[in-house]
């Protein structure tokens, strides 16, 4: 096993979804492999090398884990090890320690081909089985899909046909599938069919990584580790919830995978479904896998948009704007984007839950490019006081008491209130208290794709939506997306701002407001 000298104290002894049997223990990954398809790209570079490395470092691989890596690139193996190494240096949370290198770079190899290429398969095949022999991996491998959503089948199929898909008696095979899964419900479906002819529904396992957030995680401990939250975590008492995933940048280079997809499919359908399901859900049973899908199912099959979806919903595209004093250009004049397109850069909606807990609960999504700043949490708003003995006067700065869960930056929590303003009048102002990850802990808190990658190892499943939630996130977006599709192009916005004029419309009949972060 790795080793760095340090205790398992960059375990959270305190995460609910933690080894129950003895949670004082790390978990370890047993002899395996993890193949990486498209490791030239920026998700390869930035998160799934340095996670690898990061869990050797921690002691949680096995001595003789194996990576191999799949491109078209004509590399060598000590190529692709130079590669990671550099990846590693950049991006890596953990120190560098060149033991741990050495023993990881033992296990690199490279396999270079096309994703349609047999033979390249064929060669893939023969080097698991090398390094089943020479690394002691015992036939178990997972293959990571880090390509394109329209090359899943091209991967999988060729997985099968070489027998890649099937190890050898008591080993396992697995495959990571990153999101999107399809852009609607029916080539979500088609994807599933596809992935289901090959693998075991077992052996799936479905990337969001904000699942593998620890303050994500800590959802669960905030509502089911705590009394006092329980009795007030309904109807009666929360006004609505508003959950924000804001992003100050544009599109990047991404220009050939986000047009035509837009900032709903891209981000609500997965990420902030996600967040509303383990918001509302009633308490599981246990936290297996199986527990937790079952209750976040039943609130995802309740959840759906209002009758009218022109005024529950708002869609927007950024123009060119300032933005950190530096003036930025708008969606339309980005390298790669047609000049007629109309893709979303924003996206509002506003969702009912038909639960006896939740019936009457306004939840407001939203998510977008270029706003006013980076900035992603979940905010339950309560019912105001029923009755106030004060004078207006003497209120007229109290607004709604909150629950604010940050997922990021600034990991923590936030509980807003009324106080007494100090002074001989009575004067009550909203006052915060709060909780940060970064000042209440001593542990550091892993990358989320460090948590995923070694849970795909351990084949512990609790943080990865089955086929089942994934169809049901797209039964509530497709008919908000048919809907856009025939009512002309999304507002704007300009770059900086936090969206739309029609955003904050769709809150206003209602009488509410967005948090402004």
């Amino acid at each position: 096993m790795f080793t760095n000298g340090a205790s398992p104290g960059g375990l959270s002894s305190t995460n609910p979804l933690r080894d129950v049997r003895d949670r004082r223990l790390p978990r370890v990954a047993g002899p395996c492999g993890l193949v990486i398809f498209g490791v030239t790209g920026d998700l390869s570079r930035k998160k799934l090398m340095p996670a690898i490395y990061d869990l050797a470092n921690r002691g949680l691989l096995p001595p003789g884990f194996a990576l191999v890596g799949f491109a078209r690139r004509d590399w060598e193996d000590q190529d692709f090890a130079q590669v990671v190494h550099d990846a590693v240096k950049q991006h890596a949370r953990t120190p560098f320690r060149d033991e741990v290198w050495k023993q990881l770079s033992e296990g690199i190899r490279f396999v270079s081909g096309e994703f349609g290429d047999k033979q390249a398969f064929e060669t893939l095949r023969e080097t698991i089985r090398d390094l089943d022999e020479k690394r002691g991996t015992q036939g178990n491998h997972a293959f990571y899909l880090s390509v394109p959503p329209k090359f899943f089948p091209d991967v999988v199929r060729q997985l099968k046909e070489t027998g890649l898909a099937d190890g050898p008696e008591h080993a396992w095979r697995r495959v990571v599938i990153e999101k999107p899964f399809g852009h609607d419900l029916a080539s979500a479906q088609e994807l599933q069919r596809i992935v289901g002819e090959v693998f075991d529904p077992s052996s799936v396992f479905r990337i969001d990584h904000y699942l593998g957030k620890e303050t994500v995680q800590n959802i669960l401990a905030l509502r089911f580790a705590n009394e006092m939250f329980e009795p007030i975590w309904n109807r009666g008492y929360v006004d609505h919830v508003q959950i924000t995933m804001a992003e100050d940048v544009g599109i990047g280079g991404r220009a050939g995978y986000y047009d035509g997809i837009g900032a709903a499919r891209d981000v609500i359908q997965n990420h902030l479904l996600q967040l509303l399901a383990l918001t509302a859900m009633e308490e599981p049973v246990s936290f297996d896998a199986r527990d937790l899908r079952l209750e976040k199912l039943k609130v995802l099959n309740a959840t759906h948009a209002g009758k009218d979806i022109s005024r529950s919903t708002a869609r927007g595209q950024y123009v060119r704007g300032w933005q950190g004093g530096e003036l930025v250009p708008g969606y339309l004049e980005e390298e790669g984007i047609p000049a007629d397109s109309i893709t979303d850069t924003y996206a509002a909606v506003q969702l009912e839950i038909e639960t006896r807990r939740w019936a009457g609960v306004p939840w407001y999504l939203r998510t977008g490019k270029r706003l006013g700043r980076r900035v992603t949490e979940i905010a339950v708003v309560f019912h105001r006081a029923p009755h106030l003995p004060f004078s207006r006067n003497q209120v007229e700065e109290l607004g709604q008491n909150a629950l604010v869960m940050r997922i990021q930056p600034d990991e923590g929590m936030t509980v807003r209130f009324g106080s007494k303003v100090p002074g001989t009048s009575m004067e009550v102002r909203d006052v915060t208290m709060d909780f940060a990850y970064g000042e209440s802990f001593t542990e550091s808190s892993p990358e989320a794709y460090e948590r995923l990658i070694l849970d795909v190892l351990l084949g512990d499943p609790p943080l990865f939506p089955r086929h089942e939630e994934v169809e049901a996130s797209w039964r509530i977006l497709d008919p908000i997306e048919e809907h856009w599709e025939s009512h002309g192009k999304p507002d704007t916005y300009p770059a900086g701002t936090w969206g739309p004029r029609s955003s904050d419309e769709m809150l206003a009949r209602n009488g509410h407001v967005w948090r402004r972060p």
